[in-house]
């Protein structure tokens, strides 16, 4: 069994009409392919949960602020399509740019205030790329509900304000981080590791991890993650270019652990920038009282 694959709008429109006619709930799961267990992962969880699904798979030049890293992102297409077909993905959506961007295409959706710091600072007009090519998938699928995993936490946050910000009628679902058994976040980009770096990567997230728990147990958060960034310089890591606490509701910076939060990271680790998040749980209303 194969799963089918539409590039075209008129086709993708003409069948996602046929299944509403039926009565059916619509989901998707857009991706930049080169797909992982974590993107399977999400797939599965739809199909749990609607009865139809799209995968959209387009590698998206604007969310890129390279050129270099824009020509080096896996493409894998006929891979992806024989990953999904077992699953029982209703549909592949691979558009090519011209009918994502076509002739004259002016149009760019920017969501302020969850986009600002973290990876919006580090990679300039990525999120308004991110933005404007969910927002135009959506519209294009009218999805009822839509699947992203929480890896890219500030991406959540940026597509659920776009969403509701534009009244895109979509739920947005986020999924749990898929790991490796080492604990590596599932990424498309871990191909680029060498094995010496592969053996390093692990790491981020043990110490990542150690420091949430950390925080949970009242240690400062200043002194937790100045010694949580010399802990992954020390463990082979070039460069950290944050290592934040944030409102898991908002991305607002925090300077102690007052309500429900997410410790976020992205680090250089050869040629290769991985990005993690755990959970930090705030103070439950008991033990604020003590």
């Amino acid at each position: 069994m194969s799963v089918p694959i539409v590039r075209t709008l008129g086709e993708l429109r003409a069948t996602v009409a046929g299944w509403k006619r039926d009565g059916a709930k619509v989901a998707v799961v857009p991706t930049m392919g080169a797909l992982h267990e974590g993107h399977l992962s999400l797939a599965r969880t739809a199909l749990a949960s609607a009865d139809r699904v799209i995968v959209t798979l387009f590698v998206n030049p604007k969310q890129f602020n390279s050129a270099a890293d824009l020509a080096a992102y896996p493409r894998t297409e006929i891979d992806d399509a024989e990953k999904l077909a077992p699953l029982g993905v209703h549909m592949l959506y691979a558009p090519n740019a011209e009918e994502i961007y076509p002739e004259g295409f002016a149009t760019t959706v920017s969501v302020a205030g969850v986009s600002e710091g973290l990876c919006g600072a580090f990679r300039p007009g990525h999120f308004d790329g991110v933005a404007t090519v969910v927002a135009k998938l959506f519209l294009q699928t009218g999805a009822d509900v839509a699947f992203f995993g929480e890896k890219d936490f500030q991406q959540l946050l940026v597509v659920k304000r776009m969403a509701r910000d534009l009244d895109i009628p979509i739920e947005i679902i986020g999924c749990p981080t898929v790991r490796e058994a080492d604990g590596l976040a599932l990424s498309s980009r871990n191909v680029r590791l060498s094995p010496a770096e592969r053996k390093i990567a692990p790491k981020l997230a043990e110490i990542l991890f150690e420091a949430s728990r950390q925080l949970e147990a009242g240690e400062p958060v200043a002194d937790t993650l100045a010694n949580a960034k010399k802990a992954i310089a020390a463990a082979g890591f070039e460069r950290v270019e944050y290592l934040e606490l944030r409102s898991e509701r908002n991305l607002a910076p925090l300077g102690e652990l007052n309500q429900p939060a997410r410790l976020l990271v992205a680090a250089w680790l050869g040629h290769t920038r991985l990005i993690d998040n755990f959970t930090v749980r705030g103070p439950t209303r008991e033990s604020a009282a003590i």
